[in-house]
């Protein structure tokens, strides 16, 4: 199953790769700027064109995002974060193993923190 929602705004958008370059790269300046939203919106584009490095990226600045959450919207991120990982990673990569690790832990720390939200209320 894609994580790729269609709508209207990019039908055509991705028929050439200029417009996820141009995605990609803004991207890329945004979180080295540190505005993560932005860097998500502009990843999420270049992945939605069939850029996996975008999806990876995509995955990395969300579960960022994931942990600087509370436990409700940290679980969203955290699963968005997930499904463009597997779409976008490369099983022969090299850090491949390292980055389902990562996210992985990240998981673990959402499911721990909801647990101590529970206690707490409870």
């Amino acid at each position: 199953m894609s994580v790729r929602p269609w709508s209207p705004g990019t039908a055509g958008r991705c028929m050439d790769g200029a417009w996820a370059d141009i995605a990609f790269e803004l991207g890329l300046l945004y979180e080295r700027e540190g505005d993560l939203d932005q860097a998500v919106r502009w990843f999420r584009q270049a992945a939605e064109c069939d850029r996996p490095d975008a999806a990876v990226r995509l995955s990395a600045v969300l579960s960022r995002l994931a942990d600087e959450s509370d436990a409700g919207a940290a679980e969203e991120l955290l699963a968005e974060a997930s499904r463009w990982l597997s779409e976008g990673l490369d099983a022969g990569r090299p850090d491949a193993i390292l980055l389902i690790t990562d996210m992985l832990l990240r998981h673990q720390r959402a499911a721990a923190r909801r647990g101590l939200e529970s206690a707490g209320a409870g």
